[in-house]
């Protein structure tokens, strides 16, 4: 894993199961004790091994531990989103406006992720609201796509990094675990990354945008692989609209897989 940035580490490791986050030092959860020996010298008492405590509870100033467990104790969208708005380990969080979860149309299991709210969409709440938004918008109807009908949007993050910068790795690692627990409560059919940190957070891949978009992908969830596709982000498209042939390319091949799983 020396090849790989913190954060591709992180998502790995959680793929693999190591679901719990622990501090700098390390704690022993098998502390051993010798009982005392007996007068006799050559009689001695094996050690025992303390019993497991129970499931390990995150630590104070553990952000990432109490961004899983309170990730995976969401039973629906509702309860996920009232664990975020709750959720006090994020630094962004203290400096947004608000918390933004999703927009559109959950049942519809059409699952679009994008980066980061921008400033309208913490003034507002909702993602892809601004100038980004409504190009997408118009993008979607391009297709026979419609947030308020059958597309359902969120972001990797939940909160505006300031001046809209790229979220450092460890803001992005808290974010995560509701990120993922939010696809599995979706369960979508079909997931559309919109811009290069989508597919570096959800997919762990480091290409850039240029070279990930229009390559299909897989996304497990539960037993069954997901079909993503990454693409360019409509705020890309405002500062290069030339490139908007080649979202438009990946929206007709997205538009065409979901006819095939009978969207």
């Amino acid at each position: 894993m020396q090849d790989k940035d913190p954060l591709s580490t992180l998502a790995w490791l959680i793929d693999a199961g190591a679901d719990e986050a622990i501090q700098e030092t390390p704690v022993n959860r098998l502390r051993t004790s010798i009982a005392p020996q007996s007068a006799a010298p050559q009689s001695v008492t094996p050690m025992r091994t303390q019993p497991m405590p129970p499931a390990a509870q995150p630590v104070a100033g553990d952000h990432i531990g109490s961004a899983m467990a309170a990730a995976a104790a969401a039973t629906n969208l509702a309860e996920l989103k009232a664990a975020l708005e709750s959720f006090e380990g994020s630094n962004l969080k203290r400096m947004a406006t608000n918390t933004v979860f999703a927009d559109g149309v959950a049942d519809s299991r059409i699952m679009l992720i994008g980066e980061a709210p921008g400033r309208d969409e913490d003034r507002i709440g909702k993602p892809f609201v601004g100038r980004a938004g409504q190009l997408l918008d118009k993008m979607l109807t391009s297709t026979g796509l419609d947030r308020t009908r059958n597309v359902y949007i969120t972001n990797v993050m939940n909160w505006r990094p300031p001046d809209n910068r790229d979220p450092a790795p460890e803001e992005a690692a808290i974010c995560l675990p509701f990120l993922r627990r939010h696809i599995e409560l979706v369960n979508p059919k079909a997931i559309l990354l919109l811009g290069a940190v989508a597919a570096r957070h959800v997919m762990g891949v480091h290409d850039g945008i240029m070279k990930t978009r229009g390559r299909w992908m897989e996304y497990r969830v539960g037993d069954r692989m997901v079909p993503v596709l990454p693409t360019l982000h409509p705020a890309y498209l405002l500062r290069q609209p030339a490139h908007k042939k080649l979202a438009w390319r990946d929206l007709q091949a997205f538009a065409a897989r979901l006819e095939q799983l009978g969207s």
